[in-house]
């Protein structure tokens, strides 16, 4: 199997058009045409990592941060990055990252894994993004199922995993004074697939010329954004939830605003760096927002609203390893795997 093959499912579940402008998610080192030996799933492409791909005899690394965000000018060992892909491109490694494009995914994104792991139900992408296009196709009607059918099968129309949606009006186009039955198919469609959609057209289309628009929709799309936001199955107190928090995060400890007295049932989360999706969490009535590297004078801007709940950048990601091992061996259920027993966090508790 190509390691081609791995990248294509994984940006399946997220696009990298998805990934934010600062960031630098995709094949960072190696060849997709490359045959995959096998992957190591990771947070972070230290050196240890690429140490113990070497040890499997795995050509490939997945990450979920990028080791490279900005161009590097020499190659000659001198930081940890330099070091890294030396000796990735030394041994012939691939490295991967799957970052806030992952982030942004409602289906199968970190976000999700958290609130699972957390015991959330009922959730939803915390702050939506406007990511969608709307197609509108005119079509005879003995062609219409087939052309809807086959945009649904390059991506268009998707609501969830399983289901697809479209409207369709029968009317009457004419031409030189002359009329016909007509069907316009209306379906939106990820921005990212615009190209796919457009060939999808030209192909199964009856019409040499086929008629058809597509416009930008400004509607934010719920099933991409950043953060999420969920409720416990039952309210619990405050003490008592950062103590449900710790365990099921599996973390040392936890940074927290002063508790306000009240119950947790509506729970706000984001991996990673979070903080700027405070004002959505407070917006949504959440009674905790749990993410991480937040500053000592940003906790002042709870300010009697919200608790924050810092509990550590690599300890709200660390589940992005069995959420991308998981992703993996659904689809390649023989391709060889390996979580990483490498910890890679960087910051150390005493």
């Amino acid at each position: 199997m190509k390691i081609a093959e791995i990248i294509n499912h994984l940006e399946s579940v997220a696009p990298p058009s998805l990934q934010e402008s600062y960031d630098n998610a995709g094949l960072i080192v190696g060849k997709a045409s490359a045959e995959a030996t096998g992957a190591v799933l990771c947070l972070d492409s230290t050196e240890a990592v690429i140490d113990e791909a070497i040890d499997l005899g795995y050509n490939m690394v997945i990450a979920h941060h990028p080791i490279v965000f900005k161009g590097l000018k020499r190659f000659n060992g001198r930081n940890y990055v330099e070091r890294v892909v030396m000796k990735a491109i030394k041994n012939d490694i691939a490295i991967y990252a799957i970052h806030t494009n992952l982030d942004n995914v409602y289906h199968q994104g970190v976000n999700a894994k958290i609130a699972e792991k957390i015991g959330l139900v009922d959730t939803q992408i915390l702050a939506p993004k406007q990511t969608h296009k709307k197609l509108f196709v005119f079509v005879p009607p003995t062609h219409s199922d087939t052309l809807r059918n086959a945009l649904f099968e390059v991506g268009a129309g998707q609501i969830n995993e399983n289901q697809h949606l479209s409207y369709a009006t029968v009317g009457a186009g004419s031409q030189n004074g002359e009329g016909a039955a007509q069907v316009k198919l209306e379906v939106l469609f990820p921005a990212y697939l615009q190209g796919k959609i457009v060939t999808t057209i030209e192909t199964v289309h009856p019409f040499a010329n086929p008629s058809f628009d597509i416009i930008n929709i400004e509607n934010s799309n719920t099933l991409v954004g950043s953060g999420m936001v969920g409720n416990l199955e039952k309210a619990m107190p405050e003490k008592a939830f950062l103590k449900h928090l710790k365990q099921s995060m599996g973390v040392g400890c936890i940074k927290y605003t002063t508790p306000l007295d009240n119950k947790v049932k509506r729970v706000a989360v984001c991996g990673g760096s979070g903080g700027f999706l405070l004002r959505q969490a407070i917006a949504q009535k959440a009674d905790v927002f749990i993410t991480a590297d937040y500053k000592y004078h940003e906790f002042f801007d709870a300010d009697g609203r919200i608790m924050i709940a810092d509990i550590g950048h690599y300890e709200s990601e660390q589940y992005t390893i069995d959420l991308l091992n998981e992703i993996i061996t659904k689809k390649f259920r023989n391709f060889a795997t390996h979580c990483t027993k490498v910890n890679t966090n960087p910051v150390n508790y005493l």
